[in-house]
């Protein structure tokens, strides 16, 4: 049996985590609910359960007609539409295969909401905590728990990622299987504005520094409208003539689906939003400030990236700092943002 882990440990695991009464749980919801991360142990390879970090693996899918994905995929929106993308490229080899995703309890709505929506495509979604003998020893089982902490998941393409975190090899998948085309399959609403065509500006991402300022929303707002002649539309207020709020319009992610499904070209930060536009071929310009684009966006023919200079900031995923902030503010007064920066090379 494996040693208890410190909560510092428990909650940064690589891989998900054992309670004392074998129940299979998510480091993520002990600590979202406040509850104690102490007496439990890491998953491991418990009863031949796979887990990339720690071994690897080479399943034969091909045998397979079913597959235990256990506290898969992330319960972020961006993590989760790519993470479904790597099991979309195995199913597509093996169409055979249906998957049961377990996952994390405390899920922000919105992310529970796209599973709820991919579920046809993919196979059963079953909240944590689970108990490890509700497991079939005899099917696959595979933990992608906390896989933000696994030494790997800020050095990769993040598409490679999921599919190696799988057991396959991400160089033997097309790229064409690494663009979320399966989000096509999807049943989202058409948006109904009454300006007809629109550009769409989502300058939002989970974190500020990743995030477009809102000093400069309206200088975007206005290039757009110049580059465009078309309204722009998005989540939120922004003061200019040409700028139209769909909040009352986009309350579910099938709705803000159903709006970048059918966006003329879309504006963007490093944000769930790209990846979604990637799965309907839509034009989309993507800002990045402390990510390198290519970990994000490498296989999506129809996205321009922009990378903003900010080095203090590279690799870091979050931050709420002042100083961060500024820095990245700085960088975008820096960045001629006009008509052209919206054209394709």
């Amino acid at each position: 049996m494996s040693m208890l882990l410190d909560e510092a440990s428990a909650l940064t695991h690589a891989g998900s985590l054992l309670s004392s009464n074998d129940e299979i749980v998510a480091s993520y919801d002990l600590e979202v609910s406040n509850s104690p991360a102490v007496g439990y142990r890491g998953l491991g390879l418990s009863n031949g359960i796979c887990n990339a970090a720690i071994a690897a693996f080479n399943p034969d899918f091909a045998s397979r007609s079913r597959v235990h994905v256990i506290n898969g995929m992330g319960v972020t929106l961006g993590d989760s539409i790519i993470g479904l993308s790597a099991l979309y490229a195995i199913s597509a080899q093996f169409p055979q295969l249906r998957f049961t995703i377990y996952r994390p309890r405390h899920a922000p709505h919105y992310v529970r909401r796209l599973y709820e929506l991919a579920a046809p495509l993919f196979g059963d979604i079953v909240d944590l905590p689970i108990k490890l003998d509700a497991l079939p020893q005899h099917e696959l089982r595979v933990d992608i728990g906390n896989h933000l902490f696994w030494p790997e998941f800020t050095t990769r393409a993040m598409i490679d990622f999921f599919i190696d975190a799988m057991g396959m090899r991400a160089q033997e998948i097309s790229s064409s299987y690494k663009r979320n085309l399966w989000m096509q399959q999807l049943t989202v609403p058409e948006p109904r504005l009454e300006q007809g065509e629109y550009v769409l500006l989502c300058p939002l991402a989970s974190t500020p520094v990743r995030s477009i300022p809102a000093s400069v929303h309206s200088t975007i707002v206005d290039a757009l409208w110049q580059r465009f002649r078309l309204p722009v539309a998005g989540v939120g207020a922004i003061d200019h003539p040409q700028y139209v709020d769909i909040s009352a319009r986009s309350v579910d992610i099938a709705d803000f689906i159903g709006f970048i499904k059918h966006a003329r070209h879309l504006v963007a930060p490093d944000t769930a939003a790209i990846h979604i536009a990637a799965g309907f071929n839509i034009p989309t310009t993507a800002f990045f400030t402390t990510i390198a684009p290519q970990v994000r966006v490498r296989d999506y023919p129809y996205c321009k990236a922009v990378r903003l200079d900010v080095p203090a900031l590279d690799g870091m995923h979050a931050s709420s700092r002042q100083s961060d902030v500024q820095a990245i503010e700085d960088a975008y007064y820096a960045l001629k943002i006009d008509a052209n920066i919206f054209d394709f090379a």
